[in-house]
């Protein structure tokens, strides 16, 4: 492998769990567990699984439009 191809998958690495952390913290409205009203986990919880959803989406669409 180049040291092209090393580098991106590095950088595609971090950037994916940048993003990850990103979108954990939105769903959090920015506040830590311990602070939330049990309310405001479930929606938390409900943000990242459909997160997830949205992710496997779109990683289905990309496997058909090969």
């Amino acid at each position: 492998m180049n040291i092209n191809g090393l580098i991106n998958k590095v950088v595609n690495m971090f950037m994916r769990r940048a993003v990850n952390k990103g979108i954990d913290h939105v769903a959090r409205k920015g506040k830590p567990m311990a602070e939330m009203t049990p309310m405001e986990r479930t929606q938390a919880q409900k943000a990242r699984e459909m997160t997830k959803r949205a992710r496997k989406a779109a990683s289905i669409t990309r496997r058909l439009g090969r």
